[in-house]
């Protein structure tokens, strides 16, 4: 199957050419759609050298307008059958592609989630954005009647249909509760593979903070009594 990787980034100069090396080295990419979302840090003119790479679709953003716009762009410009959100750090393996697509392969599945608390090799993350995640998901699960461990994670693929026409609202780090709303009232098959992961601190680059989980609590309440 055509698999498109969305890729966000903001500021991730240090990062950018690694984890776009490490996308690619997989093997499985149909296309790689990159959506600069305002960097000032030198990811823009990194990203302007592959304008006319086979692969790599890049789209800037004139000013910051946070990860759920630039998912967004990604979206509307991919043209594959299946498509991943890939953060443009390195928290996250594409070695693990393989595995998330497996479901979607198979039948068996129309939205595979990532899960970092499977049991595959991580970094850990610090207590209280562990105990947020664990909150988030838990309201998540309540609500949506879903049986999910991470809600939050990054490595969300969907059939492309999934998203297609899916009327995100979303700009910042609510996406992944809307995403998770939206697809769960849906009624798609929603399936969980382990992956590995290697979080990085805020003096690596982190840019999700606990104020982040006040709107994605109001998202996951909002999104259940709205469409």
């Amino acid at each position: 199957m055509k698999l498109s990787v969305v890729m966000p980034a903001y500021n991730e100069v240090n990062t950018i050419e690694e984890i776009v090396q490490r996308v690619l080295d997989t093997g499985l990419v149909y296309e790689l759609i990159i959506v600069d979302d305002g960097s000032t840090d030198g990811t823009r003119e990194i990203l302007d050298g592959w304008r006319e790479h086979d692969t790599i679709r890049v789209h800037f953003h004139e000013k910051n307008s946070g990860k759920g716009a630039a998912v967004r762009t990604g979206f509307d410009k991919a043209t594959g059958e299946v498509i991943i959100i890939q953060d443009a750090d390195l928290e996250y393996d594409p070695r693990d592609y393989k595995d998330l697509l497996q479901p979607i392969e198979e039948g068996r599945a129309d939205v595979v989630y990532g899960s970092r608390f499977l049991g595959k090799p991580a970094r850990k993350m610090n207590f209280w954005h562990r105990a947020g995640n664990t909150f988030l998901t838990l309201v998540a699960n309540v609500l949506y009647n879903l049986d999910l461990t991470d809600m939050e994670t990054c490595y969300k693929m969907f059939r492309a249909e999934v998203v297609r026409d899916m009327p995100i609202k979303a700009s910042r780090f609510e996406l992944e509760p809307e995403l998770t709303a939206r697809v769960a009232k849906s009624g798609y098959r929603i399936y969980e593979v382990a992956i590995s992961y290697y979080g990085r601190d805020f003096d690596e680059g982190k840019k999700i903070t606990w104020r982040d989980g006040f709107p994605a609590l109001w998202t996951l309440i909002k999104y259940r009594f709205v469409n």
